[in-house]
């Protein structure tokens, strides 16, 4: 009960963020001028962090000062992190940092808090687990610090997130450090809102990267000493603090990806965040924050559910379905981010945004259910009888980390892009390779990561068979399903696209403005652009590969965009259509920035 001190924090950030308004000094040094990194329209300050530091400091101390938690050498270390981190974005708000001296920073930061004690319990390799700790803390750091792009997110997502933290640590795992650090965070979060979440008028304050840092560098410190200081192996340990902060890890790993494909630096600002994905689909600002809220709401409370109901198979099963939704929701917001990119109009209705790309959430579904239809198995080969109940433990807890390798490399290696409907021995050669990978990847981690026990390493060879049987077949049966109507994207006539030049890109623009036909894919003799996306049109290989690309994309047509090439490469072009039955034409230009079909050589 002493905890309930931690509300000071509340009123002690307001009336510091309200002093500082009236302190013309601090405006003038602490400000952001209108970027295309945020949208605001006139110079705000940016001393928030100040004001949530201040609150966050008052809570701590009360908190102290009554007994509620014990002066150590654990709560010191965190305290100069959270110092360090805070000092070092306080100087970037004024002076401007270096994006390497930030993250000397926070590695220092990072490295203070785990010399006083601080430890990745569930792991039993001690250098792994400080490896695991640092790379944590940092980029959960820098987590926030992306994601402070919009009025009230990373706050109001803070605030969230700690609510959960301190539940769990009155509850499940009891820790008053971790209770009175998540509390006082939260009220110097609610303290700093009403300074910057106001709906139909400008923020008075942003938080700057001193608050950023601050409460994302907290955040991944709650995280460290809550659940994962126990020593255990269940699902729900695991979890929870995943759960809590997947916002801003999901946020972060779509902007890394977008940002590393057109070869920007992570580090420079833009508008392509969750949040402002969710604009370009058509959502005001404050009600993109409701629902990024309304989700980690969501999450956070499955995460706390299953750490009470201590049910190791119900965990298991909800993480396969949560997994499978986060990554469809981060296919729907990567979606959002090309149609705004191409100037197209989003769909706004609630029917889209559940149902975007319904054959890919299916397969993400089908393949969380073929990560447990190969588990079994393999666990039963493996086991005498039943097994023990440590054996059965140790393979709920290896559940989720299968599937996050598994959908992370059937990501990399682009499964879910792939028309299965036109498969070839190559693509199902892949899938198939791409499971055996996931699986040896899975093994390393757990290996470094987990003591097995009696539970023999041979699970899996067994699963990795079992699962890149399970997923090469179940997309070669997809060829034997009949194709049903309703106007979709596969059910539109499919273009293959010789020449990205700029008569292919025109070409492509116009195609997509009219929506009846699909440009399935690029081909390309420049080196430069193989197995890139043009327009987020994939370079499928040069003119030589033209039968192979054929018969992968399930083409229809094949319209060559540029008339003055070679007439042998055009002859082995025609030549390969025939042989294909595909349809064939070619363009000619209208205007440098046009073409206009017209029939050229008979289908």
């Amino acid at each position: 009960m002493n905890a309930v001190v931690t509300i000071a924090a509340l009123p002690v950030a307001a009336l510091a963020l309200w002093a500082l308004l009236r302190a013309p000094a601090a405006a003038s040094r602490l400000v952001a001028q209108p970027t295309g990194e945020r949208w605001h329209e006139r110079a705000t300050p940016t001393f928030g962090g100040v004001g949530m530091g201040a609150g966050l400091a008052a809570g701590v101390l009360l908190a102290l000062l009554v007994g509620a938690i014990e002066p150590s050498w654990e709560l010191g270390g965190i305290v100069a992190g959270c110092a360090i981190v805070f000092l070092a974005g306080l100087v970037d708000d004024v002076w401007h940092l270096s994006p390497l001296a930030k993250l000397a920073a926070q590695f220092g930061a990072a490295g203070i808090a785990i010399a006083s004690g601080l430890r990745v319990e569930l792991v039993a390799n001690d250098v792994i687990g400080v490896a695991i700790a640092l790379l944590w803390l940092v980029g959960i750091t820098n987590a926030f610090n992306l994601l402070d792009n919009m009025d009230g997110l990373a706050a109001t997502l803070a605030a969230v997130a700690c609510v959960y933290f301190a539940i769990d640590a009155a509850t499940v795992h009891e820790n008053d450090l971790v209770l009175v650090l998540a509390l006082s965070l939260a009220f110097a979060c609610a303290g700093f809102l009403p300074f910057n979440l106001r709906p139909g008028n400008a923020a008075r304050t942003f938080m700057g990267d001193a608050g950023s840092q601050l409460i994302g560098f907290l955040l991944a410190v709650l995280a460290l000493a809550s659940s994962w200081t126990t020593a255990g192996t269940t699902v729900a340990t695991m979890v929870l603090p995943l759960l809590v902060l997947a916002i801003p890890i999901l946020d972060t790993t779509l902007v890394t990806i977008r940002r590393l494909a057109e070869r920007r630096p992570v580090t420079q600002g833009g508008r392509d965040h969750t949040s402002h994905r969710l604009v370009y689909y058509g959502l005001s600002e404050t009600r993109a924050v409701a629902l990024l809220t309304l989700i980690a709401v969501a999450l956070g409370a499955t995460s706390v559910a299953y750490n009470v109901l201590d049910r190791p198979a119900i965990t298991a099963l909800g993480v396969l379905v949560t997994f499978a939704l986060l990554v469809q929701f981060g296919s729907f917001l990567a979606e959002l981010s090309e149609d705004a990119r191409r100037g197209r109009p989003g769909d706004t209705s609630l029917r889209h945004a559940i149902s975007v790309q319904p054959r890919r959430l299916l397969e993400l579904l089908a393949d969380a259910t073929f990560v447990v239809g190969a588990l079994v198995p393999a666990y039963m080969l493996s086991v005498s009888g039943p097994g023990t109940e440590r054996q059965r433990g140790t393979v709920l807890a290896i559940v989720p980390i299968l599937l996050g390798t598994t959908y992370v490399v059937y990501v990399l290696v682009g499964v879910y892009r792939r028309a299965w409907r036109y498969a070839t021995l190559r693509d199902l050669g892949l899938i198939a390779l791409a499971s055996v990978s996931a699986t040896l990847v899975a093994l390393g981690i757990v290996v470094a990561t987990r003591d097995l026990g009696d539970l023999s390493a041979r699970i899996f060879l067994f699963y990795g068979i079992a699962a890149a049987a399970l997923a090469a077949g179940s997309r070669a049966l997809v060829r034997l399903v009949p194709e049903a109507g309703g106007g979709s994207e596969d059910d539109r006539r499919r273009v293959l696209v010789v020449g990205a030049g700029r008569s292919g890109r025109s070409l492509v623009r116009e195609l997509h403005r009219e929506g009846i036909e699909h440009v399935v894919g690029f081909l390309d003799d420049n080196p430069r652009l193989q197995r890139r996306r043009v327009q987020g049109v994939a370079v499928l290989g040069t003119t030589d590969e033209v039968a192979a690309a054929l018969e992968s994309s399930g083409a229809h047509e094949l319209v060559v965009s540029i008339p003055d090439a070679p007439a042998a490469r055009l002859e082995l072009v025609a030549g390969s259509c025939a042989a294909a039955g595909v349809a064939y034409r070619m363009v000619r230009p209208r205007s440098p920035s046009a073409t206009t079909p017209t029939r050229a050589i008979a289908e």
